[in-house]
């Protein structure tokens, strides 16, 4: 009966030390269900409405202006009412008509089917860009996780360690980061940073290796030159775009040609090996196949046959297409992410699980 009473008071005491700090922890914002969104971009033609990537925004926490950072130079604050409207139920923003956000109605390329962008004098969407931040009740991920971890035990294993780790990034313009503002808004780098914040002691160089205009087949004429002479611990390997034009190869090329790259990388290098797909370009380019999809799903098998990790940037743009028309994201109005493009892609590099 002593021994049962000693018992009942310590799970008495133990029940109410949890109850105490249940009412008294508070939990994360995304436990909340809020969700920060910050530089999302938009282009707004006229007075007509274009969706958030999330409906259900909070009110007060929108913010808008003419540059991807609050920072940059001749940034303008754009005012609700004045030169915005939002819909915050439905997560949906326009211009007024006496706004001072640049309409995109007046782009020389607005609203054409089957456009060639050599026929305009400028083509680029940068001029029209608007960049918000605001916070949202939603809290839907972009993308499952991926568990990849039997891809990559060295890189992390070397992360863990604090010893130097040398990523190189071998891919096209958008490996480039070509029109992002900023070196450090590349995706590349934006996924370094994340990993320091997992691994506070790491030790992480990146090198740039890209080829832009180029694919795979050059990738592998060029591979002596620009990786054979290094020393890689990880290799991301970012094709496909170019290689889904009109006049480019076949997704079974291509997926040969990834294979060959991750093969040679692994196997003269001991590198491991990143495959990550890309996302469709503007529907209304001319010069496009318009069949990204199977591109996507040939840089998956590539990966799997060469047993390698893969990352799923095309599945992260779907889902934002699905609400958000595709020129807000594109620099150049066809193939080359803006600042918040590359933020889609490190999205889609963090929810890699290793």
């Amino acid at each position: 009966m002593h021994t049962s009473r000693k018992q009942f008071l310590l799970l008495l005491l133990l029940a109410t030390c949890f109850v105490w700090s249940c009412k008294t922890v508070q939990p994360p914002a995304s436990a909340k269900g809020n969700n920060n969104i910050e530089g999302e971009s938009f282009v707004l033609a006229n007075t007509t409405s274009s969706n958030f990537l999330y409906a259900s925004i909070v009110k007060g926490s929108v913010s808008v202006r003419s540059t991807y950072l609050p920072s940059d130079s001749g940034s303008i604050t754009y005012q609700e009412g004045t030169d915005f409207t939002i819909n915050y139920k439905k997560g949906t923003i326009a211009r007024t008509l006496k706004s001072r956000i640049p309409n995109y109605a007046n782009h020389s390329l607005f609203e054409k089917i089957n456009f060639n962008q050599n026929e305009a004098k400028n083509y680029s969407n940068n001029p029209y860009f608007i960049w918000v931040d605001y916070a949202t009740n939603k809290n839907e991920i972009l993308v499952d996780s991926m568990d990849q971890s039997q891809y990559l035990r060295a890189f992390k294993n070397k992360l863990e360690r604090g010893v130097p780790v040398n990523i190189i990034s071998y891919g096209n313009s958008i490996a480039a980061g070509m029109e992002s503002t900023n070196d450090q808004l590349r995706f590349q780098n934006r996924w370094i940073n994340h990993l320091k914040t997992l691994f506070p002691t790491s030790n992480i160089k990146l090198e740039d290796a890209t080829l832009p205009g180029y694919t795979t087949l050059e990738a592998i004429a060029y591979w002596e030159a620009y990786i054979g002479r290094k020393n890689p611990d990880l290799v991301l390997l970012g094709w496909g775009m170019n290689e889904a034009n009109i006049g480019g190869m076949t997704p079974s090329d291509y997926k040969r040609n990834l294979i060959t790259l991750a093969q040679k990388s692994k196997q003269f290098k001991n590198a491991e090996v990143v495959i990550y797909s890309c996302f469709r370009p503007n529907e209304n380019w001319r010069f496009a196949s318009h069949k990204m999809e199977l591109y996507t799903q040939a840089a998956k098998e590539a990966a799997a046959t060469a047993n390698c990790a893969y990352v799923d940037v095309y599945g992260v743009y779907e889902k934002v297409f699905a609400r958000k028309n595709q020129p807000s994201l594109l620099s150049n109005n066809i193939n080359h992410p803006n600042n918040f493009g590359h933020w889609l892609y490190l999205r889609a590099f963090m929810n890699v699980v290793f």
